[in-house]
């Protein structure tokens, strides 16, 4: 790296500090260029390990812990567990983040020769050319990869009333006794469930008709009773109104089904989607576009509307997961720093949903092969069929199979399972490997294993599953 008065020159400058950014530093280094990392607002890392992934799974299990601790379906089993110190548990979540920051980010920084770290809030202020607190920072090529953080509704009152996020939920040290989550998806879910089995009461308002509205009316419907039967108010189909501070309580008015309606909680969570974080970028200078909701628009190389200047990570939008970001993150890298650009690719695309049971999918369901004029077979699966299950005392959800028409390729699956995520991988292959449902039939999977649901699950396309005994095909 060349530094000059007031001027660091390199030949990768990356705007953030999370994964896509991590990603880049390391494709930089492998492909032996120099590289300046610029990072502010959240420590190093990112979302992922400082307030989404890991402490939101971690605290995810440990409400499942408190959960099995105090239910069995087993005879001849009391369960007494109970939860003695909220705050023990956030402490010893905080350690989690903290080590995993330090030996995933830090450290890892650290052992790049490469790339330099300064600390600051960049803005552009010519092609590929940033400042940092009076600093000019010039790179031969740029990467912005700074991320999102939790978008807010313009909802009355709510400048003026608290809230929770993703970013603070997390750092409660009180349980609260109850709480209102407005949103019904990814992260709305799992935080609603996780703080439900810790013990707050938990209503859960959403806009759409229905939770994960993206997904088939069979999986959410048995998810959204599941979550009922485990004492979580849904209200779906609702338009929030305002929100207000009364009498010690957070109110929330809304109105459903054309009936006006109030919601009262100790804390309200929004989890109400994202926005990148683009503010105060200056982009302009650099002549990168954005489009109606501040999202970078990139080609399929990773390339900005600026000749130079690539994104990577939720910044650019839609799938905001922590490994297509870092994903992007090398894709971009290695496309800026070699003389030609390869294309991004997702497909297979597998997906998970932390509640218990899970939602996992990868692949097409029957609506999106629908939409794309797919002609498609669908076997679905309750898991009251699966032995794993049935021993397990556990039949919650189902596998959804979705294999094409004509050659009987395996095109998507969904699945609703308790560490139902686990399916995924196998799925995936099978999608990239063009596999037949009738090869996934024919393979061996272990009895009594989850993954014996795949192979059922192919069966039933064209044998009725309750015509066969255990182990056979």
């Amino acid at each position: 790296m060349k530094s000059g008065r007031g001027e660091l020159r390199s030949d990768l400058v990356i705007v953030g500090g999370g994964s896509a950014a991590f990603a880049a530093a390391l494709k930089a280094e492998q492909l032996g260029a120099t590289a300046i990392m610029i990072n502010d607002g959240l420590p190093i890392g990112g979302t992922c390990v400082n307030v989404g992934c890991v402490p939101s799974k971690t605290l995810i299990r440990a409400a499942e812990a408190v959960r099995r601790a105090c239910h069995t379906e087993f005879a001849g089993i009391r369960a007494r567990g109970r939860l003695e110190s909220f705050a023990a548990v956030v402490q010893q979540k905080r350690q989690l983040v903290a080590d995993l920051r330090s030996s995933k980010y830090v450290d890892v920084l650290a052992n790049l020769k490469g790339c330099e770290l300064v600390p600051g809030r960049a803005r552009f202020v010519g092609p590929r050319t940033v400042e940092v607190g009076g600093t000019r920072i010039h790179g031969e090529r740029v990467i912005v990869a700074t991320g999102a953080r939790p978008a807010l509704l313009p909802i009355a009152g709510l400048d003026s009333c608290p809230f929770l996020t993703n970013e603070t939920a997390f750092e409660l040290e009180c349980l609260p006794a109850s709480m209102i989550v407005l949103g019904g998806r990814y992260v709305a879910l799992e935080c609603a469930q996780m703080f439900a089995r810790f013990g707050t009461r938990v209503t859960l308002l959403q806009r759409s008709p229905r939770i994960l509205p993206d997904e088939a009316a069979d999986l959410t419907d048995a998810l959204a009773a599941y979550l009922g039967d485990e004492g979580i108010e849904l209200h779906t189909g609702v338009r929030v109104q305002a929100v207000q501070e009364r009498d010690g309580a957070i109110v929330v008015g809304y109105d459903r089904a054309g009936r006006r309606q109030e919601a009262r909680a100790e804390k309200l969570l929004l989890a109400t989607g994202r926005r990148p974080n683009t503010e105060g970028l200056c982009l302009q200078a650099a002549g990168v576009s954005t489009d109606e909701g501040g999202f970078i628009v990139v080609d399929e190389t990773l390339a900005t509307s600026a000749p130079g200047v690539y994104a990577a990570g939720d910044v650019i939008g839609s799938p905001m997961f922590v490994y297509t970001a870092a994903y992007e993150g090398s894709l971009a890298a290695a496309n800026a720093l070699s003389d030609s650009a390869a294309p991004r690719s997702y497909d297979p695309l597998p997906w998970v949903v932390f509640t218990d049971p899970q939602v996992a999918g990868v692949g097409l369901d029957e609506q999106q092969a629908d939409k794309r004029g797919l002609e498609v077979e669908v076997s679905a699966l309750p898991l009251t069929h699966v032995p794993r299950a049935l021993a397990a005392r556990d039949t919650r959800g189902m596998i959804k199979l979705v294999r094409r028409s004509a050659d009987h390729r395996l095109v998507g699956a969904r699945i609703l399972a308790a560490e139902g995520s686990e399916l995924l991988m196998q799925l995936s292959l099978a999608i990239r490997g063009g596999l037949r449902t009738e090869e996934l039939a024919e393979m061996f999977h272990p009895y009594l294993t989850l993954s014996e649901a795949v192979k059922l699950a192919a069966i039933a396309f064209d044998k009725p599953v309750e015509q066969l005994s255990c182990c056979a095909s």
